[in-house]
């Protein structure tokens, strides 16, 4: 079997095809890949041996600039995606029996795997963005869901004007250049009415909380067995579990002097204080040694020795936390951020700072829940939890879903 996997967006959506890349490959299968030819995704696929198909511009040149980017640089980059959708993955699907995509709305790669007489899947990290009565689109956790039948309905129908605003024209226009119809709602056609959820089922649950019939899976784990660097080890065995800090691919988006913030917040419970470098270029606010700045390592390996994770809510992140047991304080930006932070504060595992400009006293509060014994208990009980072997499941699926042509969209 040939599988083409294919995604734009951050790490957070690349890192989980390179471990389905990697049981696929162990099931037999030939994979390729098509995603935003930054190095780190390069380098990341090159772990699992396979090699990357440049898609669409690099994330870090569209999220990297100094101020977040705007609605009309989502304009802008919508047909552009659109337009290297059907042009590279035309190309690069030829010969495989399956497309499955994922990260940023990939309209474009259904309608390259109709042209092709192919299967699609369209995969997903989280629920937030499906249409439910339990989410407004967009809206951040403590926000009501509309009780009314109409308001409800009302609310997902102007999501998915706004996905038409942003894709539809383009979209149609390389389908009619295929002889392919005219697609009406471009959301509803890319997630498909069995979109797959590779979310753990503990931390993300799906049943009834989606008016679609999602597939779910569970996180697709990237085994990792790097060592961490000399100097990461020095620090950790010098003394007592660190606070880490990390915002991963946020950049301008994350929270304005951060790094400072974080470690007076530490330095004021008496802990020590790691910062992860990350897209946002942390850096260590003076030379004391009880602060130090790490650039990517092995975070599976690294969460186990830490006493807490501040973090940005993205799924890989909160998902790793969550398997090494730690507690966490999640600062959520954009996206499914928020979904991920009210998880955790449901769960009891750590606490969501949905303040978007935290100060040294709010941090310190959140900080102080997270370290109690109550929460790293619970965190702890959780680890066990966890499911592992999601990625072993969705390469299985793929191979009953193509030798099984009459099953939409995935397996019951």
């Amino acid at each position: 079997m040939r599988v083409l996997l294919t995604a734009w967006g951050s790490r957070g959506d690349v890192e989980p095809l390179a471990g389905l890349a990697a049981a696929l490959r162990g099931l037999g299968a030939e994979v390729r890949v098509c995603a935003p030819p930054d190095q780190e995704f390069v380098d990341l696929l090159a772990r699992v041996g396979v090699p990357l198909v440049p898609l669409g511009p690099t994330v870090h040149s569209v999220v990297a600039g100094p101020k977040p980017p705007t609605a009309q640089d989502a304009f802008r980059l919508a047909p552009e995606l659109v337009a290297a959708r059907f042009d590279t993955l035309t190309a690069a699907a030829e010969g495989c029996d399956v497309i499955l995509a994922t990260g940023l709305m990939p309209a474009g790669a259904r309608d390259v795997a109709e042209y092709l007489g192919i299967r699609y899947v369209l995969a997903c990290f989280h629920i937030f963005g499906l249409p439910s009565r339990h989410f407004r689109p967009g809206a951040r956790p403590g926000t009501p869901s509309p009780q009314d039948e109409t308001d409800h309905r009302v609310l997902w129908e102007q999501d998915a004007q706004r996905v038409n605003g942003l894709y539809g024209e383009a979209l149609n226009r390389h389908r009619a250049a295929l002889g392919l119809p005219p697609v009406d709602n471009v959301r509803d056609h890319v997630l498909t009415d069995r979109p797959w959820v590779a979310a753990d089922p503990t931390l993300c649950p799906s049943r009834g909380r989606t008016e679609l019939d999602p597939v779910q899976t569970g996180a697709w784990i990237l085994p990792d067995d790097r060592p961490l660097p000399a100097d990461l080890e020095a620090f950790l065995d010098a003394g007592e579990p660190p606070v880490y800090v990390g915002f991963g691919s946020m950049a301008a988006h994350a929270p304005e002097d951060i790094a400072r913030v974080a470690t007076a917040a530490g330095r004021a419970l008496g802990r020590r204080v790691l910062l992860a470098r990350g897209w946002a270029g942390l850096t260590a606010v003076d030379d004391r040694d009880d602060c130090l700045v790490v650039g990517e390592v092995n975070q599976q390996a690294l969460f186990r020795r830490v006493a807490v994770v501040v973090h940005h809510g993205g799924a890989g992140t909160t998902t790793t936390a969550a398997r090494a047991g730690v507690p966490q304080v999640v600062v959520p930006r954009i996206a499914d951020q928020p979904y991920w932070a009210g998880r955790v504060a449901e769960s009891g595992i750590g606490v969501a700072h949905l303040d978007l400009a935290p100060t040294v006293d709010s941090l310190c509060a959140a900080l102080t829940t997270a370290l109690a014994p109550g929460t790293r208990a619970r965190a702890r009980a959780m680890a066990g939890t966890i499911r592992t072997d999601g990625a072993t499941v969705a390469a299985k699926l793929l191979f009953e879903a193509v030798a099984d042509q009459n099953v939409p969209h995935g397996p019951e």
